[in-house]
């Protein structure tokens, strides 16, 4: 039978993607078929699988890292958040349909299934499943019909060690408390715990770690560093934006206003890796930078309710302000959308029918249609003639005069548009950054040379870093009997 194991957290943002990530690499490099899995995730940060269909980006990384195809069933479950209290449902890689909080608690029977029968494939051929819990297993509130936490572990017969991160405070109190209030049979599928992201002399923690065995009876399998290499990973959850607020000091200064619904943010990751780049990440209240160069409207799971909130933040006037004195804007995906006339939603896929004015800095318009675009796409920039490998995720179809001057051509086809004075430009190519040949040309538009570095080698080279903290700090026998 193939192994496995689950790593889940006290809480949210405790570092579990990374972990995982870490591990797969660790597996991969010893030779090991390894995959990993994620039962539920909840994510606008979505990639395009391998074999077609919506995942969580996380687990785009983490096959990555594990060096192996993705795959629509490492993420069977994927919720997108659309509003305060309803999330799209992505289930094997194809929309489900749309759900509140209530409804969807009734639809986790069914979900189960599919998560059990995904799990079962990414299982076939592997030498070992790493799977990602969600949330923490501590909210008891939600236990009854879980998939994503004990639901599935219980399930699947998967085992589970807990992370918990220290770096946020109260470490002990979250292990023992959620000692605590599991039920036996829960608390029975948990064969250890690890510590993440500690800063200084780990040997300060062993009374720490006494404590949590004293009131668990759970073994330590490592204290694990504040890993620095994580930072130049694709970051998965938007509240990780809260610490990216504003990058280094550079010579090229890059706003993004964050949106609430902003999706698929990881595309500005190349940008922050620049060393010469200043990236801002503008938060609701604060104005757009006077100083900017560029603007990067980003994708938005829901473009009309995210452009209503830009004008309400003021960023509209900001955005007039900046193009009239020389500044450039660059639109992906929703961000592209907005730049246009008007965005009509007739059938109310996005909630409501409703038809509302864009930003109107492109001469084009945008209706919402049923069919969405998901796929793997190879392009060329059109400015620049270099090549662009990206995806599309997208609903919607955008036309009018400024799309004769499309700005890039994706998979034979013209995408996008450019204003007649070159100022203004929108795509629908997510991960066009990521090309290093066209990243430096937009970078020298600007007055910036240099050799560019390999965005995807950097993020290769840094899974290598936390795989090999890893074997350094977790426990050599709790390692020896996940790996061999």
């Amino acid at each position: 039978m193939t192994k496995s194991i689950m790593l889940q957290g006290t809480g949210s943002d405790v570092g579990k993607t990374v972990l995982v990530a870490g591990l797969c690499r660790l597996a991969a490099n010893r030779g090991l078929k390894v995959k990993p899995f994620k039962p539920q995730n909840m994510s606008n940060n979505a990639a395009v699988a391998d074999d077609g269909g919506e995942i969580g980006r996380a687990q785009w990384l983490q096959s990555l890292a594990a060096r192996t195809s993705s795959s629509i069933h490492m993420n069977p479950v994927l919720l997108k958040p659309q509003s305060e209290n309803g999330s799209q449902i992505i289930v094997q890689g194809k929309v489900f349909g749309q759900a509140k909080a209530r409804d969807y608690q009734r639809l986790k029977p069914l979900l189960l299934e599919h998560v059990l029968q995904s799990f079962a494939i990414v299982s076939e051929g592997a030498d070992l499943v790493i799977v990602e819990g969600a949330g923490s297993p501590a909210e008891i509130n939600l236990r009854p019909g879980d998939i994503a936490n004990m639901g599935f572990a219980t399930r699947a017969k998967v085992p589970v060690v807990l992370v918990g991160d220290i770096d946020r405070g109260g470490v002990i109190a979250s292990l023992a408390g959620t000692h605590a209030i599991l039920s036996d049979d829960d608390r029975a599928t948990i064969s250890g715990y690890i510590i993440n992201k500690f800063r200084g002399d780990v040997s300060l923690f062993d009374d720490g770690n006494a404590a949590i065995n004293r009131f668990t009876g759970w073994p330590c399998f490592g204290v694990v560093p504040w890993l620095k290499a994580a930072a130049r990973l694709p970051a998965e959850d938007s509240v990780v934006l809260e610490r990216l607020a504003r990058g280094a000091s550079g010579a090229l200064k890059i706003a993004v206003p964050v949106l609430p619904r902003i999706a698929n943010f990881d595309d500005l990751d190349p940008l922050r890796a620049e060393p010469d780049v200043e990236l801002v990440f503008v938060k609701q209240g604060d104005r757009l930078p006077g100083d900017a160069a560029l603007v990067v409207l980003p994708g938005s799971k829901s473009t009309i309710a995210d452009l209503c909130d830009l004008r309400a933040a003021g960023w509209d006037r900001d955005l007039e302000t900046h193009i009239r004195r020389g500044g450039r804007v660059i639109g992906i995906c929703g961000g592209y959308q907005m730049l246009g006339r008007t965005v009509r939603d007739p059938l109310g896929i996005e909630g409501v029918s409703t038809a509302t004015p864009g930003l109107g800095f492109l001469d084009v318009e945008t209706e919402m249609a049923p069919e969405k675009t998901v796929r793997n796409s190879l392009a060329v920039s059109a400015e620049h003639g270099v090549p662009l490998a990206g995806y599309q995720i997208h609903l919607g179809v955008t036309t009018g005069p400024d799309c004769a001057r499309p700005s890039a051509v994706i998979d034979g086809v013209a995408d996008g548009a450019v204003s007649a004075g070159g100022q203004i430009m929108g795509t629908y190519l997510h991960g066009l950054f990521c090309s290093d040949a066209y990243r430096g040309k937009l970078l020298e538009s600007f007055g910036l040379s240099g050799e560019r570095r390999s965005y995807r080698q950097s993020v290769d080279q840094a899974l290598d870093e936390v795989a090999d903290e890893l074997e350094t700090h977790l426990d050599k026998g709790w390692l020896a009997g996940l790996l061999g």
